[in-house]
């Protein structure tokens, strides 16, 4: 079958695995084409699909038309209207994610969307369904997904696709963070840094609205400030204009905070460590300053404080009923209108790259969502 993939910056030559799932390519003008070898288990009944592709580490992502294969028992065909689009992602086609893959794959972690068609021995969903799903680390960006069905969840009310797909990462994570690992109880302080991002919004909003937690949030510049006081902070400081330490010292009158949740790292995870009260919690949820901090042992010591880690992906091989709960949860919550996950950019799959360099540029607020459809 030929498919056509149009290329979004330079051109990269097809290498390694790429040249053994394609039989032949040419340039044409500038777009790629693609002749698939025959016998790959594809399904003659239905269209090709557009998917974003990673041909090759480090490089841009090209959009190229695939051949649908079969379902297996178990599997269902979602047709995809949002794909989240996450800093995650970036480190999967960059080689430099937990998981590694190689090339060609299509990127994407999480998606909402309709159900196409359903596999032998599904019976948790049925065509037409309005599902939100996550995709194994990827898959995603693109116009069809193949995944287990129960790595689906069902849309109800009003909650839109795009609402949907900013939901499984950013705030599975989130809620996994506070109830999961520190454990917020109502009236504790927390500390949020990367307050802005999409999973710092996350977490404000589920510390406040639903932990019933005062959120003091931490960001880069005075817009991101605003923008987590509008999710529920009950104050915010811009880090890079004073001491985040002293600043939070002030705010609670030399007390310091119950929990820290950072996504962060560097100084700012030790700024955060030392702001933390007695018995206190900081909770690690990535390195968006690009530093990983060395955690100084004598401070957790004086204080009896605990560093703890969340890596919310793994626990759907480590604890897949946690892992379940977590989606359902926000969903819920979402659903019941009592959270409202704010989407700072949406993009066209056409434009997958620039989407890309919107949040490794740390100009989003709140999700980045890919329309697939």
């Amino acid at each position: 079958m030929a498919a056509t993939v149009r290329c979004f910056g330079p051109r990269a030559p097809l290498r390694g695995a790429m040249r053994g799932f394609f039989r032949r390519c040419t340039f044409q003008g500038d777009a790629l084409r693609l002749d698939a070898q025959a016998g790959l288990g594809h399904c003659s009944t239905r269209r090709a699909y557009r998917a974003a592709l990673c041909t090759e580490l480090k490089k841009p992502l090209v959009i190229g038309d695939m051949s649908p294969r079969e379902l297996q028992p178990g599997e269902v065909r979602v047709g995809v209207r949002c794909a989240g689009v996450n800093f995650a992602d970036q480190l999967v086609c960059q080689g430099q994610y937990q998981d590694r893959s190689d090339p060609p794959f299509t990127p994407g972690m999480e998606f909402s969307g309709r159900v196409l068609e359903i596999g032998p021995k599904v019976t948790a969903v049925h065509k037409g369904d309005r599902v939100v799903g996550v995709s194994g680390g990827k898959g995603a960006m693109a116009e069809e997904c193949i995944v287990k069905e129960e790595m689906l969840w069902s849309i109800t009310g009003s909650v839109s696709y795009t609402q949907a797909a900013a939901l499984p990462v950013s705030y599975g994570t989130a809620i996994l963070a506070l109830e999961h690992r520190a454990r917020v109880q109502p009236g504790e302080t927390v500390l949020v840094t990367a307050a802005a991002g999409a999973t710092g919004q996350a977490v404000v909003e589920l510390a406040s609205s639903i932990f019933q937690a005062k959120v003091i949030a931490a960001a880069g510049s005075d817009e991101k400030c605003q923008q987590a006081l509008r999710m529920g902070a009950t104050s915010a400081v811009n880090y890079t204009q004073c001491s985040l330490k002293e600043e939070v010292k002030r705010l609670t009158n030399g007390r310091g905070v119950d929990v820290v949740i950072d996504a962060v790292g560097g100084d700012i995870f030790k700024e955060a460590l030392s702001s933390l009260k007695w018995e206190g919690r900081i909770v690690v949820v990535g390195f968006a300053g690009g530093n990983i901090a060395s955690v100084p042992t004598n401070r957790l010591l004086l204080k009896n404080v605990s560093a703890l880690g969340i890596f919310w992906g793994l626990y759907s091989k480590m604890d897949p009923p946690l892992y379940a709960w977590s989606i359902s949860a926000v969903l819920q919550h979402c659903q019941a209108a009592r959270i409202q996950p704010y989407v700072g950019a949406v993009f066209k799959l056409e434009n997958v790259n620039e989407a890309f360099a919107h949040v490794a540029g740390r100009q989003s607020m709140g999700k980045v969502v890919l329309e697939i459809s």
